[in-house]
């Protein structure tokens, strides 16, 4: 008989654990996770975040860079040479694995900005806004180079496949992190390939996602006044732009940083107290143009945070866990208890209402 295969409009499938105590974890217990939800992706994308991966070199920014020829490394290793000390440069570790075919040139480089490109003007630019300004230039001016990463002692594994297929072939049982975040990819406006499964990352920010941004435009068009350019031809890219705009950038609190993205109604807003209704709507006003419209459940994760969020009417599904100091976000309650079957606490995530967990204080990571 033959199988017939209809569109899931929910799909897609996330998953996260943390261990706030910094404590790290292999990568099986991420991929069976995302791997009991198979039947969400359709193997056109699927990918990993990692935190804690690179103690070696945690002071260096390491760049996962995806390259579609040999010219395309060529290029951005002349870039990179010219404002970068690379003080390692390998493939990424890979191993043949049925399901993952065509693969592109995947590389990694450990790099410490030079200190004279931090001059700008006669001033002395961020160092990680230069790490912005580096990736943003990749990414629109080289063709055929795409940085799928570019944070500090972290990294992200991503590419055309189901996600335990992904894993595998990464090779993410060797390594070992406090935060692994996973996706197993359904893309329904968007093409499907390596630079646009996700996660979608930029510094030490990561994000993967279920669902749809329908106000991409705006939202692609309000963070270009800042010099960010989407050019991985994915919705979601801009939700990790979002946040190191008004996180790293504009210094807003995460929690705020939440609630600009995925606001209160108006209706809501009008029968809060005079202190709320005023930040909330000087909210609305002020960053309107990042605001996200359309389903969606997203978890994004940083050096310190796991963060997990819906859209305000709770369109795509995301329950949370707790099991000792593990923290868990997933599509499934039972993509969690795959891994840990018995849990201290499950709570189903409310509609625009963030789950914030942190590391300790002096936590060693």
């Amino acid at each position: 008989m033959q199988q017939e295969f209809e569109r899931i409009p929910s799909g897609c499938a996330i998953s996260g654990i943390m261990s706030t105590k910094g404590r790290r974890m292999n990568g099986e217990a991420i991929i069976r996770s995302i791997a009991l939800m198979h039947e969400r992706s359709n193997g056109l994308g699927g990918g990993f975040a990692a935190y804690g991966i690179y103690p070696d070199f945690k002071d260096h920014y390491a760049f996962h860079m995806i390259y579609h020829s040999e010219q395309s490394k060529m290029d951005a290793e002349a870039f990179l040479e010219e404002n970068f000390i690379i003080d390692r440069s390998e493939p990424i570790p890979t191993r043949v694995t049925p399901g993952i075919t065509d693969p592109p040139i995947l590389w990694r480089y450990f790099l410490q900005i030079k200190p004279k490109r931090l001059i700008v003007f006669g001033r002395v630019d961020s160092p990680r806004a230069f790490v912005v300004n580096a990736v943003m230039t990749i990414n629109n001016s080289i063709p055929g180079a795409f940085v799928a990463s570019s944070g500090q002692n972290m990294g992200a594994f991503k590419g055309v496949g189901f996600p335990e297929d992904i894993g595998r072939f990464y090779r993410l049982d060797e390594y070992e992190a406090y935060i692994w975040t996973s996706h197993g990819r359904f893309p329904t406006n968007t093409p499907g390939w390596w630079g646009g499964a996700h996660p979608f990352c930029l510094l030490d920010w990561s994000v993967v996602h279920n669902g749809e941004i329908s106000s991409y435009g705006i939202n692609k068009r309000y963070l270009e006044m800042f010099g960010y350019c989407c050019e991985l031809q994915t919705d979601t890219e801009v939700v990790a732009y979002l946040f190191d705009l008004l996180h790293r950038q504009q210094k807003v609190p995460l929690r705020l940083v939440c609630q600009a993205l995925a606001p209160p109604f108006w209706k809501d807003i009008d029968m809060m107290d005079e202190a709320q209704r005023q930040m909330y709507t000087a909210i609305r006003q002020v960053y309107g143009p990042g605001m996200l419209n359309g389903p969606f459940s997203f978890v994004v994760a940083s050096s310190r945070y796991m963060i997990g969020l819906n859209d305000r009417i709770k369109l795509r599904p995301m329950t949370c866990a707790v099991k000792d100091d593990l923290v868990f976000m997933a599509s499934e309650e039972s993509a969690i208890r795959e891994i840990s079957p018995d849990l201290d606490r499950v709570w189903t995530a409310k509609a625009g209402e963030p789950i914030i967990a942190e590391l300790e204080e002096g936590a060693a990571v």
